[in-house]
């Protein structure tokens, strides 16, 4: 609120006009006395009446007694426009023209001789006197009458430029970077040009904004329009960028998985990957009971011929949303083999099959790319890594689901002339346990999608529970390397038990009548190591796990391995269980570094003669156990591959397995030739040699020619992102590998090259 005005006394002049002096002052005219309402009105008034404040008086000064020169002359400034007068009142420059005008006009008149003028000269000097006040008061309050009708319009344009001023200051406060000028301005001269135009200024004196500012801000209904188009957009850019960036994120990690080794393994992930994700599903019909739950069909990452049905079902507890109420067993993987509904003479027709590993279990030589962290953050299996990931777990490691196997997958597989597929699952895709990191559950649809995948293609399915809780062997393929808690330790007889509870969930469930043609082999658990439990606990397991089975239902085989005991010793042991069992050995030259050193020609001598002679004899009872196949090979004729062995761990080839144990390290080269290298065999295959390549397909056909004098085989595995002699997809483009499976150019009675041409250590 401003200070009331003094009434200033100014001293009067009585001499007539007509003796004053030009420009002299009349006497004033006395202030009315107003109310406080008309003096907070007239406060916004810009050209109102001001009196001047008097200065406190200033000491004198002592004379100098040297003169003191003249003073500086000061320029004009833009602001003295409109300083006030004497008289307190400060004009506008139209005003301050108008009274030049007055000026002149009175001293022409004053000045003049003629007879008009001349009868003012007979008035008397107080009546002239107070003519002149009378006019002087009735221009001014003239003016005040006009400055009041303009009062309201000039307070309105008062509060907007305060508006306007505080919603400037706020910008300014928010983008203080703003006040920043680069050096070009600088340099020409216009730093303050950039703070100028921000706030609206004028060029000119006066301070003031612009008129396109005023103009700008004074239209609220078009800045209300222009605010809500703004949020508009912006909503939207948010929407499409929710769209987007997931599906960014899945084709960036699919083009670094495929584009991690070679060129050929690029080109397959293109061909493999041609299903996207996608979530299509209506999720309306979800109750509120079953939000955020596994039957939540929006919480599922990968909808793909999924049923999006709603339904709480369960058979063993474990839900069948997703599947279909019709399916068809009439389809066959190729004219040499039956249809699903047909009967497969096994033992007579051999499995011609494959692994689709490193997808539901992974393994870290098999997607590398997962596992690329420092080696202090100790990321070895996926214990380890979904600790890693924490809350990200599930995103990650479903995206794997849904993209490193896809429907494609199986197309191809049953192109290559393949007939069986063997699905390894981890424990945790039907339930996990208190302190386990794992991802729970989210596999156990990918496995029952796969399972449809296969049928729709003529594959049979041999179901591969690859880990138990606890570990049956203490490798990273387990899902937890280390030490082995089942059935051993403090813990092992509660594992063991937990594993056979699962075992009773997961035969109820594919004892239903839809998987009685496609899963026509049923595992008990993948490779028990027996060298270190005890070999009977582990057939007491057994016997119990196929007791649960058979009492749920299941009429296929059950498989069960022959925990790398040789298979002479098994001779005595586990006979009269079950009719109806086959057993499961994984030969691998590599891992024995006796047979590792083998030259080319005796490796491929070695799978004609020696395992065509051991699995002859073990497949017959006489001689043998009985029914027995092979579920894991490759053509893999070095341990060189990276994180083969374990993460970060060397190789028996080149000597540099450090374990950390000397009963198990290998720091000796084994190649047939030292020194020996992993350059080769880890090469890009577009880099063998014609020599190598002819060694690498007939060393594999000469396998599955061994295999097959038994029940068969399944390669292992179907896909790597770039370890190409371990992927059967790979070794196919490579031109490595039989076109068809069922059609091999080598067999063990063709006559094998001595390979003088191959350096035996590459």
């Amino acid at each position: 609120m401003p200070k009331p005005r003094r009434e200033s006394a100014a001293r009067a002049d009585t001499r007539p006009a007509f003796n004053r002096p030009p420009n002299a002052r009349p006497a004033p005219v006395p202030r009315q006395t107003r109310s406080a309402t008309t003096e907070e009105e007239d406060y916004d008034d810009y050209y109102e009446p001001r009196t001047p404040k008097r200065a406190p008086p200033r000491e004198k000064a002592k004379a100098s007694s040297v003169p003191s020169p003249s003073p500086e002359k000061r320029p004009r400034r833009p602001s003295d426009r409109y300083r006030s007068s004497s008289n307190g009142v400060r004009d506008s420059p139209r005003r301050e023209e108008k009274k030049k005008q007055q000026q002149q006009r009175d001293r022409a008149k004053y000045s003049s001789g003629t007879s008009t003028n001349s009868t003012s000269q007979l008035l008397s000097s107080d009546a002239l006197a107070k003519l002149n006040a009378y006019n002087a008061r009735a221009e001014f309050e003239e003016k005040y009458e006009e400055r009041k009708r303009n009062k309201k319009q000039q307070k309105k344009q008062y509060k907007n430029l305060k508006a306007a001023e505080a919603t400037q200051q706020q910008r300014r406060k928010k983008h203080v970077k703003n006040r920043n000028v680069s050096g070009a301005i600088l340099e020409e001269g216009r730093a303050g040009e950039k703070h100028r135009r921000a706030h609206g200024r004028g060029g000119g004196g006066g301070g003031g904004y612009g008129k396109e500012y005023q103009a700008h801000r004074r239209s609220g209904a078009d800045r209300g329009r222009r605010n809500k188009k703004f949020w508009w957009l912006l909503i939207l850019i948010v929407v499409l960028l929710a769209i987007f960036i997931p599906v960014a994120v899945v084709v960036s990690n699919n083009s670094k998985k495929s584009s991690g080794g070679s060129s050929s393994s690029s080109s397959a992930t293109t061909s493999d990957g041609s299903s996207g994700i996608s979530n299509d599903c209506d999720s309306s019909s979800t109750p509120a009971s079953a939000k955020g739950t596994y039957t939540d069909i929006s919480t599922w990452m990968d909808t793909t011929d999924f049923n999006c049905t709603y339904t709480a079902e369960t058979v063993g507890g474990l839900s069948v949303m997703g599947l279909y109420s019709s399916w068809d067993d009439s389809t066959k993987a190729n004219d040499n083999v039956p249809a699903l509904n047909e009967q497969w003479e096994y033992g007579t027709m051999p499995i011609r099959g494959v692994n689709i590993g490193g997808w539901l279990s992974l393994e870290p030589f098999i997607t590398p790319s997962m596992f690329n962290y420092p080696a202090s953050a100790a990321v070895v299996d996926e214990w380890t890594l979904s600790q890693k990931l924490g809350p990200s777990a599930q995103r990650v490691i479903e995206t794997h689901y849904a993209t490193f196997i896809t429907k494609q997958s199986f197309i191809d597989i049953k192109n290559a002339g393949l007939d069986h597929v063997r699905i390894p699952y981890p424990y945790w895709s039907v339930t996990t346990y208190d302190g386990d990191p794992y991802v729970p559950k989210v596999a156990w649809r990918y496995l029952l999608r796969a399972i449809e995948y296969c049928r729709e293609n003529g594959l049979r399915v041999n179901l591969d529970l690859h880990s138990v809780p606890g570990s049956q062997n203490g490798w990273a393929h387990s899902g937890h390397q280390g030490d082995i808690g089942w059935i051993l330790g403090p813990d092992g007889a509660t594992n063991a038990q937990r594993s056979l509870d699962i075992h009773n969930q997961l035969s109820q469930f594919f004892a239903q009548d839809r998987y009685k043609n496609v899963v026509t082999i049923y595992g008990l658990v993948n490779e028990p190591k027996m060298l270190v439990i005890p070999p009977q606990s582990v057939l007491d397991w057994n016997q119990k796990a196929i007791a649960i089975i058979r009492g749920n239902g299941i009429k296929q085989r059950i498989v069960f391995g022959d925990g790398f005991l040789s298979l002479d010793s098994w001779d005595d042991m586990f006979h009269g269980v079950d009719n109806n069992l086959v057993m499961d050995t994984h030969q691998y030259q590599i891992f024995n570094t006796g047979q590792l050193k083998l030259k080319h020609q005796d490796k491929i001598n070695l799978a004609c003669s020696g395992w065509t002679g051991l699995m002859v004899a073990a497949n017959n009872p006489q001689t043998g156990w009985g029914p027995i196949l092979d579920g894991e090979w490759s053509q893999a004729d070095t341990d060189c591959t990276p994180n083969l062995n374990n993460v970060g761990v060397g190789s028996r080839w080149a000597g540099t397995l450090d374990t950390g144990d000397p009963s198990t390290s290998v720091l000796t080269p084994t190649c047939a030739e030292p020194p020996c290298s992993c350059e080769q065999a880890n090469a890009d295959p577009s880099q063998y040699s014609a020599a190598y390549k002819q060694f690498l397909q007939m060393y594999a056909e000469a396998q599955m020619h061994s295999f097959e004098q038994a029940w068969g085989w399944f390669y292992w595995t179907w896909k790597t992102e770039n370890a190409v002699q371990w992927s059967w997809m790979l070794g196919l483009q490579a031109g490595i590998l039989p076109d068809k499976a069922y059609a091999p150019s080598f067999k063990c009675d063709s006559q094998v090259p001595d390979f003088s041409d191959l350096p035996e250590s590459y």
